[in-house]
């Protein structure tokens, strides 16, 4: 990397940007080290190449195609992220600040790879299930499927995750087929761009898949549709001028924002200065303060603890945060870098007088603050800074203002739920943590907390030895808060997926909804298979294939039986008075002998396709089975997925569930479920 070279965009396929413009400075020694470009970008050009070329081009996969890019993708980042690192010490990151925006970012690639694998199907169309009879008759029913929308998304981050911050958005809407043009904030661009070039270089996304903006986003809000979507994360104030963009509004354009706010960590009365949870409290209130230099949007803002405890908390805290060495992160020893820029050192200097007001100071840059490493006096470093506020509840000040770096204030409380009300002042948080040994207090505390928070994160002795702390956001959990944090919803497993993607509800008979959905809807017609479906490879299976089978009279002797076998003697089974007296008037058989005889009836028992059984879903036992009754079962191919495996012979393998029903002599469902099976492709 060359000193002052000019940052590019990525737009319609090409590399955009010649012309120097706004410099960018090292966050640690304030030298010049990249420019922005001064070239227009054509969004016109943009949105016309995401639409015609992007949408085409991520349709040709399915969900399913889509989720092993996004695993190849991941490992192929993995193999160079020292590259990575070396960029991101430039922000002022230490390295593992850097490794939750590099590792995080990567980590969330593979999250999404393996949520899609196991949740999504080998096709476009989600069915989300299960299909309902909305006739006396059995010919119409209803259900609801997710479709792409068809539209792009537009990513707008903030400076402090440029790796994470692309990444975690980009998963989820790649998965759902939606082309993403994400700008990144400008400070610290130059490391989104070098993540977006090494994926360019990885040839493993569908053209179209990304476009990249750096520096403005001009007219590209004003272009958009209601099959578009936007996501944003950065202050609450430009979250409120992006929202009122009128575009967005009269277009309905789906909108979705996660912005910094003032969370919390609340100490509960019932810990004492020699528990452990008063040491995890204070280790991880310094950690999220000097973490990123503060600077993450799930930082805990606000310390709140009981009156009685200020002064030791007070205390514990500044012996903690005076071993702090601040410096750059490349000498031995430094456990804070810098933040991202001078602006944001005058800012947050600008924050901490204003939240100082009335309030005692215990321990800021007087208490010997000095930077390490050549150049530090121009970097962008601060002192760690704690603030108490003895009057918290009439003090606004500190439940309003934040000073995006390593500032926090202890503020104290006389009960638990005066402790609610000062965290319920952030007016809405994205995550608060408590920390009690007392189940009882967690019992009362979280669901009140959980009504302005996005993520309640409970930590005592038990949670510590894993716990990923109060500043994770995890792939598999949702990430974001009401209120002043956005009010929007990110992550959280499939729930991000769904978010990019179109759901409609469909009515039809369930031959029709079985065809759409691409799994079988009961009461459809099946297709007779004159070979056992057992004995059909994977590629020869259709949904719908069904096998009626023989029936079997079920004795006393098939009770006693199993219950030797089981060990299973209840009642029910074995008592003939006692049984008399329940709601069926008489012993009936085990509701697992029922599935086993079910199983005895439609198994193909020679080697075959079928490899597995790895579980059931949706098991009910419908109706009592007597002795004496004679039952059957149906066998229907519910659903496909190739989810483009093979095993350790190099054998390719599909997942087939199967919708099982057991019926007795009047025609009468008594058993439901569907099995989960492993079918082995033709060789």
């Amino acid at each position: 990397m060359g000193n002052m070279s000019t940052l590019q965009s990525f737009i319609a396929g090409r590399w955009l940007g010649q012309e120097a413009q706004t410099p960018l400075h090292s966050a640690l020694d304030n030298k010049l080290i990249y420019h922005t470009h001064a070239e227009k970008i054509d969004f016109a050009e943009a949105v016309h190449y995401a639409r015609k070329t992007g949408v085409p081009a991520l349709m040709k996969l399915d969900f399913q195609q889509r989720a092993q890019r996004l695993k190849a993708l991941a490992l192929y980042l993995m193999e160079r992220k020292e590259e990575l690192y070396e960029i991101s010490h430039l922000t002022g990151a230490t390295r593992p600040d850097s490794w939750v925006d590099v590792e995080g970012g990567i980590g969330t690639l593979f999250a999404y790879a393996s949520i899609g694998s196991r949740e999504l199907p080998s096709s476009n169309v989600l069915h989300e299930g299960p299909a309902m009879p909305l006739g006396k008759r059995g010919g119409f029913s209803g259900t609801h499927i997710l479709v792409p929308r068809g539209g792009l998304a537009v990513h707008i981050n903030a400076f402090n995750f440029p790796i994470w911050g692309l990444l975690e958005k980009f998963a989820p809407s790649f998965l759902a087929a939606m082309p993403c043009i994400g700008k990144p904030a400008t400070a610290t661009s130059y490391l989104t761009e070098a993540v977006v070039r090494m994926m360019m270089d990885s040839k493993l996304l569908p053209e179209g898949a990304l476009q990249l903006v750096i520096g403005s986003t001009g007219d590209l809000l004003d272009r958009l549709t209601g099959f578009d979507a936007v996501t944003f994360t950065g202050s609450a104030d430009t979250a409120a001028k992006l929202r009122a963009n009128r575009n967005l509004i009269s277009q309905a354009v789906p909108f979705t924002a996660e912005a910094d706010s003032l969370n919390a960590a609340i100490l509960a009365p019932d810990v004492a200065p020699d528990d452990p949870e008063f040491d995890l409290f204070v280790k991880e209130v310094a950690r999220e303060m000097t973490g990123k230099a503060g600077q993450k949007c799930t930082a805990i803002r606000r310390i709140i603890v009981p009156e009685s405890r200020a002064e030791a908390v007070g205390q514990r805290l500044r012996e903690r945060l005076a071993k702090v060495v601040v410096g750059n992160p490349k000498m031995e020893g430094v456990r804070m870098g810098a933040l991202a820029s001078q602006d944001q050192q005058r800012d947050v200097s600008e924050r901490v007088e204003m939240l100082a007001r009335g309030n005692e100071v215990l321990f800021s840059a007087r208490d010997g603050f000095k930077p390490v490493g050549e150049g530090a006096e121009g970097g962008a470093f601060f002192s760690p800074t704690l603030i108490l506020c003895r009057n918290a509840l009439s003090n606004d000040a500190v439940h309003d203002i934040e000073a995006f770096g390593p500032v926090s204030t202890i503020m104290t409380y006389k009960d638990v739920d005066e402790a609610l009300e000062l965290a319920a002042r952030g007016k809405g948080s994205l995550v608060t943590t408590l920390v009690t040994k007392d189940p009882a207090i967690a019992a009362h505390v979280v669901p009140v907390a959980a009504a302005t928070h996005g993520r309640v994160h409970i930590l005592d002795r038990e949670a510590a030895v894993d716990s990923t702390g109060h500043g994770s956001p995890l792939p598999t959990l949702k990430h974001g808060g009401p209120g002043r944090a956005g009010g929007g919803e990110e992550l959280g497993g499939i729930r991000a997926v769904k978010h990019f993607l179109q759901r409609a509800a469909v009515q039809g008979s369930p031959t029709m909804l079985t065809a759409v959905t691409g799994e079988y809807v009961r009461g459809g017609a099946v297709k007779e298979s004159e070979v056992h479906p057992f004995r059909r490879y994977f590629e020869d299976l259709e949904v719908g294939h069904s096998l009626l089978t023989h029936r079997r009279t079920v004795s006393e002797a098939d009770i006693v039986n199993f219950g030797g076998v089981s060990g299973d003697y209840f009642y029910m089974h074995f008592d003939e008075i006692a049984a008399k007296d329940t709601q069926f008037g008489k012993r009936i058989a085990h509701g697992y002998f029922v599935l086993s005889a079910a199983a005895g009836l439609f198994v193909s028992p020679a080697p075959g396709p079928v490899l597995a059984n790895y579980g059931l879903d949706n098991l009910r036992f419908v109706a009592p089975v007597a002795i004496g009754d004679t039952i059957r079962a149906r066998l229907t191919c519910k659903r496909k997925v190739d989810r483009n495996r093979t095993d350790d012979k190099g054998r390719g393998q599909g997942v087939v569930a199967w919708d099982v029903q057991v019926t007795n002599q009047n025609d009468e469902l008594v058993a439901s479920y569907d099995i989960l099976t492993l079918v082995q492709k033709r060789a």
